[in-house]
């Protein structure tokens, strides 16, 4: 499957009850999802460590919704076949941790998935553009990765409108996707600034109504 071309909406199973999470993915395909957003940290790259690739395969054995898997570990290449037998539709490593960025994005394809690229808040959107035309994402990290629930980092909307213009002049079809702290409060700016893709965490899963949530999500995207 391949991911939504957005305006979409992938609540971050980052910020789900663990105990259930089953019925936590059911809930938010039932409330409107795009697709599943599924973050990956080593508690090297960064300081939190999550899940493997035998939580994707569960997620992916109760929802029919893409799953887009964010690796933030170092190394990435010697995990990127098994996530994507167990599910991943779309992967996403970090900039900053691929000794051989090119190389790891033709991996990923070679295994049938989309690409992705992230990028962390103190990297310089130009820093991408070498592998820009290998790519089918673009991830701008709006706030420091390794934890959820961390407020939004101003500073990414001027790096999205940055990003969206390179890939204009160029007459790319990446999408941008936007992680960390996105809200009703900021989803309207982001999208005005280029964003297809909208990744949320507590916005969605720390709220009573998840339909709701979603709903207040896309009235605010949708206003633009």
């Amino acid at each position: 499957m391949k991911l939504p071309k957005g305006p979409a909406v992938l609540p971050s199973i980052l910020s789900a009850d663990f105990s259930r999470l089953g019925e936590e993915v059911r809930a938010v395909e039932a409330a409107g999802a795009d697709a599943i957003h599924i973050d990956v940290m080593d508690g090297r790259f960064v300081p939190n460590l999550t899940v493997g690739p035998m939580i994707v395969e569960a997620v992916r054995s109760v929802t029919r919704l893409p799953l887009d898997v964010h690796l933030m570990i170092v190394e990435p290449d010697h995990l990127i076949a098994e996530f994507i037998r167990c599910g991943a539709d779309s992967i996403t490593v970090h900039l900053e941790a691929c000794t051989h960025l090119h190389r790891t994005l033709q991996l990923i394809k070679n295994h049938g998935a989309s690409t992705g690229v992230a990028i962390n808040p103190a990297t310089p959107v130009g820093f991408i553009e070498p592998v820009l035309d290998d790519i089918d994402l673009l991830l701008i990290m709006s706030v420091s990765p390794g934890f959820g629930g961390q407020s939004f980092i101003k500073n990414s909307l001027a790096k999205t409108q940055v990003a969206r213009q390179m890939i204009r002049e160029r007459g790319l079809a990446v999408s941008i996707e936007v992680d960390g702290g996105v809200q009703p409060g900021n989803a309207g700016l982001l999208r005005a600034a280029g964003v297809d893709l909208f990744v949320a965490g507590s916005a969605i899963f720390n709220h009573a109504d998840y339909k709701a949530a979603i709903a207040d999500l896309r009235r605010t995207i949708d206003a633009i």
